[in-house]
């Protein structure tokens, strides 16, 4: 149990270059497949396929599709980000600002890069990316908006997530190939079906550097209520 807890721990988004020319070995691919493979789904529907893309030339094409990041997007992403460690701890949420592109740390990097953003600027290469698609005309009973089907979307990704971890394997989940036009483009370009949508892909690979960042929490104490809402315990409650 203390080893799961320390894999979930140590789990992280790796936004580093991948390096390219190290492919990930066939049998990791699979265990992570496996691993998806169980995840536990809304009626046990198992609404969902994955495309492996690791053909280069493929890769170089979905990363010259081009990219417009909305206002809201870009205002909403900003005020999440922090500007030093000290403010990312006081915080516990977020996201350090220097662990991203300059262009997406500041609203005036927007003006820089103009208006040609692909997502080569987005997304940094890698040997593999993985795409989760879903049939959108079906959807978990009585499930409004199909929560339940983004919910079981979610525990795949996590599945995935963890099983790379424990391999060693660089990992970042991308909402942005979910958006359209982006979708439509990636759909294009890997003949997908017009009744398949995207919920998410993900970076695979072997990170080309180590960029160590503060990664934080809020405490257990903050989240957590007891019985009603607002009604808190301290640490030293909780543990007894």
């Amino acid at each position: 149990m203390n080893d799961l807890l320390k894999l979930i721990e140590e789990r992280h988004s790796a936004r580093v270059p991948f390096d390219r020319s190290r492919m990930v070995a066939q049998e990791d691919l699979l265990q992570i497949l496996e691993a998806a493979r169980w995840s536990p789904t809304a009626h046990n529907m198992q609404n969902f396929e994955i495309v492996i893309v690791d053909d280069q030339r493929l890769l170089d094409k979905i990363g010259a599709i081009p990219v417009a990041l909305s206002e809201e997007f870009l205002q909403e992403h900003w005020r999440l980000l922090s500007f030093s460690e000290e403010e990312l701890r006081r915080k516990g949420f977020g996201l350090l600002a220097s662990m991203l592109p300059p262009w997406m740390q500041d609203p005036a990097g927007k003006d820089e890069m103009g208006e040609a953003i692909s997502l080569h600027h987005v997304v940094p290469a890698c040997p593999v990316l993985m795409i989760a698609l879903y049939d959108a005309t079906k959807r978990a009973p009585a499930s409004q908006g199909d929560v339940l089907g983004m919910m079981s979307l979610g525990c795949v990704l996590q599945n995935m997530w963890l099983m790379a971890q424990s391999l060693g394997l660089g990992f970042q989940a991308l909402s942005v190939l979910s958006g359209p036009p982006v979708a439509q483009a990636v759909q294009k370009l890997l003949g997908v079906p017009a009744h398949m949508k995207v919920g998410f892909a993900v970076r695979l690979g072997h990170p080309a550097a180590s960029v160590p960042y503060p990664r934080v929490r809020r405490e257990v104490a903050e989240l957590a209520h007891w019985n009603h809402f607002g009604d808190k315990r301290t640490g030293e409650e909780v543990q007894r």
